[in-house]
Order: C-alpha cells, then structure tokens, then sequence
C-alpha cells in the first residue's frame, strides 16, 4: 500500500473509503456518499471530494455510525491490517458504537422468537393478518 501525501497525488474520497476497507466496492462507497451517509469534516460530502490528513469523516457502516479520523492517504487497497492504519476511531464515536451495539442486542432479545417455523396453514393465516386478504 501507498502512501501518498496531498501535495504529489489527489484521492477521492469514495476510492479512500474503498482503500480503507469501509465499503467492499467503490460504487457501493460512492452510493453511499450520494445517499448523504457520509460526512466529511461535518458537511455532506462528494464522491469526487479530496481527503486531507486530519480530516473527520462520519461513516453509516450497517446499523452502526463510525467517525474518524484520516492519518494517512492512500489509493490502493491492501490487507485490513494495513488499511486500518489510514484512520483512527474518534474515543465518542467508540463509546456511541459500543452503545449502539448494545441498544441492538437488546432489541434482538425483546424481539417475539416463535419456537418453531410456521407451517402453511399458520404462515398463510399470518399474511392474511399482515395484508388483510380474506
């Protein structure tokens, strides 16, 4: 992996996302950005935006938001244990996340688990529930 500082070469925002291994695919990162789930350094960003060293970005990974903060630069995507050396997690953003996960965990508890799978006849009288059909 490449480090490339701000003065000798430009990344996007989007494809440093993909390098730093938020997103599987560069088209899913830039999806993403387009959709409003990224900010960068608190203000909606572009797929096409440079990233600085310094800069705060707040990423929507499933469930959880994430912020942090970009060390280093980098265009070319390598093993998670390098791309995880380009940013820093901000101490809130470990604290709101570990709250998150736990607020989900406890949704998942709360949540009714039937024994057993429905069979025809109960699943079909659950869509008619559901949808109203009679």
């Amino acid at each position: 992996m490449t480090d490339n500082n701000s003065s000798s070469k430009d990344v996007r925002l989007d494809k440093w996302l993909w390098a730093a291994r938020f997103y599987k695919t560069r088209s899913l990162a830039r999806q993403m950005i387009d959709g409003g789930k990224v900010d960068y350094n608190g203000v909606k960003a572009k797929p096409s935006r440079t990233v600085e060293i310094g800069a705060i970005v707040k990423v929507l990974q499933g469930n959880v938001r994430k912020e942090v903060e970009i060390l280093k630069i980098s265009d070319v995507r390598g093993p998670a244990t390098v791309a995880a050396t380009l940013y820093k997690e901000t101490e809130d953003s470990v604290k709101n996340r570990e709250k998150q996960l736990e607020q989900i965990k406890i949704n998942a508890l709360l949540a009714p688990h039937p024994e057993e799978k429905p069979n025809k006849k109960e699943r079909r009288a659950l869509l008619n529930i559901k949808y109203g059909n009679n």
